[in-house]
């Protein structure tokens, strides 16, 4: 798949890491370094912009060695990108660690999922199908 792509940026475009990965990582375009306190957040700049087709959107995800190493996640997770969006790409940083991070310009900071959906047409009906489950809720499956 071909998605055309404006990099306004001074890093390369983003790559896939491995062969079979399925995020591409995006990395932060910072004039200066930032240093993110705990619980503070902030929109990363990616110079990207993008246009993605019909049926499509981009999903901006935490990458898990922040996570893991640092406390670094996006806090909309995943964030979507609407095929019909032509802004920047921005990563919501937020750090929920107990210590500061530096977010430095180049940094990777994210990743990009692109994925199909649909789109629903509403059917609406009196009564719905009966399940095992029903309307069991949060935590309700593999309890006896």
């Amino acid at each position: 798949m071909k998605i055309k792509v404006i990099n306004k940026g001074h890093h390369a475009l983003p790559e896939y890491q491995t062969e079979l990965s399925a995020g591409l990582d995006l990395r932060a375009v910072l004039s200066e370094s930032k240093v993110l306190a705990p619980l503070e957040r902030v929109l990363v700049p990616t110079g990207l912009y993008i246009e993605l087709p019909q049926g499509y959107e981009a999903q901006v995800r935490p990458r898990s060695g922040l996570a893991f190493k640092h406390g670094l996640s996006v806090l909309n997770a995943p964030g979507t990108i609407d095929a019909d969006y032509r802004g920047e790409i921005g990563v919501l940083l937020v750090n929920l660690s107990n210590e500061q991070f530096e977010v430095k310009d180049g940094e990777r900071v994210a990743q990009l999922v692109i994925a199909k959906h649909e789109t629903v047409e509403w059917e609406p009906v009196e009564t719905l199908s009966d399940t095992e489950r029903g309307a069991g809720g949060y935590g309700s499956t593999g309890k006896k």
